[in-house]
């Protein structure tokens, strides 16, 4: 049967990818069980799942944290499976749920933004901070609302972890990545800070087009946002859907989607 084509390119292929931790020894787990995913340009991908079916997982894949037993992952047409994080720097941008991890706490923010700028290339602060930079920076800061772009001096490790969870989503976005991976961004911040940062991941998401997975333990935000969710459990994806399917998804449905009673119990919530 003759198949139309999508209207954009293909971003993100994993294939086959599968990966089991300490194989052989008593702490054996199976994280990735033959994953299939594909992204095109612009789809924003909401990734559920109880906890340890492999959400995280699938991201440090993604992301390159580790090189997976079999399948193939593919960015920007580029075939990344066994190259490291730095080498993917260029295609790939992170978030992290611990805001303490995005960020350089012994340089001031400007300076994290100036080496979020030369994502991909040599890391240094040779020639990187200008007038003209730190009007972008400034631009760059001003949305979230909270006072970032005011504090361009100021040491990361004096900034609250909202603040620095929020300085790190800026980092992510400011060259825009080929593909933004959020792992639980925002579950760790106090309600105003966490609405400020999702916020200004939609706009930033929405207005670059950014191809994009959010891991969430929110199924409110499941259902409000992207235009594609996936659904994981033991290490395999066990529910897609996009569309017209997706936004006449509701939290019941979802949660009656889950294979057990404790499943059910961990993401209502």
């Amino acid at each position: 049967m003759n198949m139309l084509a999508h209207p954009e390119p293909v971003v993100l292929s994993v294939r086959g990818v599968e990966k089991t931790f300490n194989r052989g020894k008593a702490g054996e787990r199976r994280g990735l069980a033959g994953v299939d995913l594909t992204l095109h340009h612009g789809d924003f991908a909401i990734v559920i799942g109880s906890n340890g079916a492999g959400k995280s997982t699938l991201l440090s894949a993604i992301a390159g944290d580790f090189v997976p037993d079999a399948g193939a992952i593919t960015i920007a047409g580029k075939d990344v499976t066994t190259r490291p994080v730095h080498q993917r720097a260029a295609l790939v941008s992170r978030v992290f749920q611990d805001p303490m991890r995005g960020t350089a706490a012994g340089l001031t923010v400007e300076e994290n933004l100036a080496i979020a700028l030369r994502r991909g290339g040599r890391r240094n602060l040779t020639n990187a901070i200008s007038a003209r930079r730190r009007k972008t920076f400034v631009e760059a800061l001003e949305p979230l609302g909270i006072g970032l772009e005011k504090r361009l001096d100021t040491n990361v490790d004096l900034l609250s972890g909202g603040q620095r969870q929020a300085l790190s989503l800026v980092m992510a976005i400011l060259i825009e990545p080929a593909v933004l991976v959020l792992d639980e961004h925002c579950a760790a911040l106090d309600p105003r800070t966490a609405e400020a940062v999702m916020n200004a991941t939609i706009s930033a998401v929405r207005a670059a087009r950014i191809t994009t997975l959010m891991v969430t333990h929110n199924m409110q935000h499941a259902i409000d946002y992207g235009n594609r969710l996936v659904m994981m459990h033991e290490g395999r994806l066990e529910f897609e859907a996009g569309g017209e399917a997706k936004r006449a998804l509701t939290i019941p449905s979802l949660v009656s989607r889950f294979r057990s009673a404790d499943d059910k119990l961990l993401l209502v919530r």
